[in-house]
């Protein structure tokens, strides 16, 4: 049975992902809430913040096989009114949070045959979208970081990739999708009419993390509604 650390498993892809391999893996999961959904899913949790808490009481396996980070950050505010703070908080989040427990995990992610690391982007990162210029520019760090690390530990059999959704159905978009208006204007901004949800984000993951994504590593998948890629 596989180990799989996931990081930010309290809500939306993240415990997606955990209910999803609850029965075939070992899962440890970190989050900074422990939410009640978390009584229904079979993981060893720790309530913890990854940018401020240490992680040395964490019992990690000596052998872990998949990483997945999911915290993110939806700040959209005009240029102007964006802070350093603003940018300083997006990149934490989504960079330095990353880094920081891949850097720790690193020894025992080695130990496996075939260990896979899967971290977050958007659609924003590849497709100019007003409002997105804190959260664009940190996300397009963690896809550079996903192509310089697969390529650094590619003879060391860890694989790096990314998944860039556009908006999905969870607890970050809740603003977003306040309203039944602007869900379905939301969905029009999809070619397929629709939004996503984390179900099937994490079923993306659940394939990246398996033994059956062997041969995929330094790649950017775009889970959005064809946005990034159809204009109709």
């Amino acid at each position: 049975m596989k180990n799989i650390v996931i990081i930010g498993c309290g809500s939306g892809i993240g415990l997606a992902t955990a209910k999803q391999l609850q029965n075939e893996a070992q899962v440890i999961g970190i989050s900074r809430t422990e939410t009640p959904e978390l009584n229904n899913v079979k993981l060893h949790f720790y309530q913890k913040d990854i940018l401020t808490d240490s992680l040395d009481d964490v019992s990690f396996p000596e052998k872990i096989d998949g990483l997945v980070y999911a915290p993110g950050s939806i700040n959209l505010k005009p240029f102007g009114r964006l802070s350093d703070e603003d940018f300083k908080k997006d990149f934490e989040i989504n960079v330095l949070g990353a880094i920081k427990i891949i850097q720790k995990l690193l020894p025992n992610l080695k130990k496996s045959e075939s260990a896979s690391v899967v971290l977050f982007s958007t659609v924003a990162a590849k497709l100019g979208m007003p409002f997105h210029s804190s959260i664009a520019a940190s996300k397009s760090a963690v896809e550079g970081l996903v192509k310089s690390l697969a390529a650094e530990f590619s003879l060391q059999k860890i694989r790096f990739n990314a998944i860039a959704p556009s908006l999905s159905d969870t607890n970050l978009a809740t603003a977003l999708l306040a309203s039944p208006e602007k869900r379905e204007a939301a969905a029009k901004r999809h070619p397929l009419q629709k939004i996503g949800n984390p179900e099937e984000i994490a079923k993306m993951v659940v394939f990246l993390l398996s033994d059956s994504s062997s041969w995929v590593t330094g790649q950017i998948f775009g889970i959005d509604g064809g946005m990034s890629t159809i204009k109709l």
